[in-house]
């Protein structure tokens, strides 16, 4: 076996020398990005850290409400935010609020004209998916690494890693919803003379916004999952608390924390469910 280890394939030193030169070349454009992204994160912090909590909690739960029209959930989501209040994660909460947020208009951004574009090319698709399966296997620590390089410590390295982590599903979930529009309704709605843009409007994204609003579902919970590993990277939120327990080997912290990120995601899941029936 020793003519197989000799000559070695130099996948990491191909990899170092690519970031390398993008670090080299391609310092504008991360520059802009992280300046972008810092905004928007400083204005997700802004609206939900400005006013008075129960106003927040209040708008929570008029929100959920609107999408949900079920009072049970509601009171669960009000019940929920005042446990953090009594807990004293509030501050922690809605800075990992703003980094799941910040992930999903992100994502969704990003992946939801992908997954339409894939849709409607096989092909497309079918040389993104190893893409995919790779952004969604590797692991994530990996990310942080690159993230730190070019966008170095804080929230801005955590929602990159985040994000790229994340935005294969609402890929994957808008090109399932789109290309299993039954035939007989495109063939109808070209029928009548709609145009490609009446059909993906009136016809496509309708049928597919169960799909699409799952895709948003696991967005928030795929970035949620990534609180604790973005707090690795300076990121604030829920995370720090759990990396500050695991270093003081602090159980009761590590418990407290964890059961708040349970809570708030299981608030946002019961906000956003989409009844398929």
């Amino acid at each position: 076996m020793e003519w197989l280890t000799e000559t070695k394939i130099p996948v990491g030193r191909v990899a170092g020398d690519v970031f390398d030169w993008l670090q080299d070349n391609g310092a504008w454009f991360f520059d802009g990005l992280s300046d972008a992204m810092e905004a928007l994160i400083d204005a997700i912090l802004w609206v939900l850290q400005s006013p008075h909590p129960l106003l927040v909690t209040a708008g929570f739960v008029a929100l959920t409400w609107v999408l949900q029209r079920n009072w049970k959930i509601c009171v669960f989501v009000g019940l929920g935010f005042l446990f953090i209040l009594n807990q004293g994660y509030w501050e922690e909460t809605t800075e990992s609020l703003t980094l799941v947020l910040s992930a999903c208009v992100v994502c969704m951004a990003v992946g939801v004209p992908i997954g339409i574009a894939a849709a409607h090319r096989p092909r497309l698709y079918a040389a993104m998916r190893p893409v995919l399966d790779l952004m969604q296997t590797l692991p994530t620590f990996v990310y942080l690494i690159p993230a730190i390089v070019f966008f170095g410590i804080g929230m801005v390295p955590g929602l990159i890693a985040t994000v790229i982590f994340v935005v294969p599903a609402p890929i994957r979930l808008t090109h399932l919803g789109v290309s299993s529009t039954p035939m007989a309704l495109l063939e109808a709605a070209r029928a009548f003379g709609g145009t490609p843009g009446q059909v993906l409007w009136k016809v496509e994204l309708p049928y597919a916004f169960p799909q699409i609003m799952a895709g948003l579902n696991q967005t928030i919970m795929l970035s949620l999952s990534m609180v604790v590993i973005a707090a690795l990277v300076g990121a604030d939120g829920l995370g720090v608390p759990v990396v500050r327990a695991l270093n003081q080997v602090n159980t009761a912290l590590g418990f407290e924390s964890g059961f708040i990120i349970v809570v708030v995601a299981i608030m946002l899941d019961r906000m956003l469910r989409v009844d398929r029936s």
